[in-house]
């Protein structure tokens, strides 16, 4: 654990938690906060154990999400594994070559990937889709190209790419939003041991700060199954303020990765 690093500990525990929530919630984009986070709030000064502590974090609310989500049959097993498995070599060949990459010339990358995260999901999400849906050739033809694209900039910048599965799935498929957001869950847990087995093999993730996430992020698991339901009528202005809050932070990390 890095120095001073245990003062920013109940922040990790915090931002578990909201990470968490917000996987549960919209399926992505909470992960782009986990790097930003840990460097800025919890105290760990290099990029490159920020970003593989931050993907295993990630990794273990997802799963957690995802026993909530298969539970309750909202997953579509078939065409999920589909995606996820065409993306694990992306998110490995990603995760190796970002370790290659200057720590500030990563952040600056990472600071681009999370403007285009808040800017798509400031785009109006479409609910409707085929409830019933299943994994046919000419789907699966769809998937895996897709899923290999999303699983390499998954690796690259350390990140779940829910914001990416979730109309991949939904364009590949034409599987209803609430179906896509919970089976994105299997590439995002997938994607995020992937990149973090990657780093920490490297030795580039903090102990200490990951079990702080995972503690937070089952909070925020518990917390989403009640508010799913209730955000229904709401969604699209959460998703906003989300989208905003996340373009903001871009704009900070992209500051300070050129001072």
């Amino acid at each position: 654990m890095e120095a001073g690093l245990a003062l920013g500990l109940p922040a990790a525990v915090a931002g578990g938690a909201i990470i968490a929530l917000l996987l549960g919630l919209f399926g992505g984009g909470g992960s782009v906060l986990a790097t930003p986070l840990l460097l800025y709030i919890v105290g760990i000064s290099d990029p490159h154990v920020a970003i593989g502590t931050g993907a295993a974090a990630v990794a273990m609310n997802a799963a957690a999400n995802l026993a909530v989500q298969a539970r309750a049959g909202t997953v579509k097993w078939p065409c999920a594994l589909s995606f996820a498995g065409a993306g694990l070599a992306g998110s490995l060949a990603g995760a190796v070559l970002a370790q290659r990459v200057d720590g500030q010339a990563l952040l600056s990358a990472f600071a681009l990937a999370m403007l285009a995260v808040g800017l798509a999901m400031l785009r109006p999400a479409k609910a409707e889709g085929d409830p019933a849906v299943r994994l046919d050739l000419p789907m699966t033809l769809k998937l895996v190209p897709a899923g290999l694209v999303v699983g390499l900039a998954a690796g690259f910048f350390g990140i779940g790419g829910g914001f990416l599965i979730v109309p991949g799935l939904m364009a590949a498929t034409g599987m209803t939003l609430a179906n896509a957001a919970a089976s994105s869950l299997v590439s995002v847990m997938v994607f995020g041991v992937a990149t973090a087995g990657t780093y920490a093999v490297a030795g580039r993730v903090d102990g200490p700060a990951l079990l702080a996430m995972v503690a937070g992020g089952l909070i925020g698991v518990l917390a989403a199954k009640p508010l799913a339901p209730r955000l229904a009528t709401r969604a699209a202005l959460a998703r906003r303020l989300f989208a905003i809050m996340v373009i903001l932070t871009a704009l900070y990390v992209g500051w300070r990765s050129l001072g």
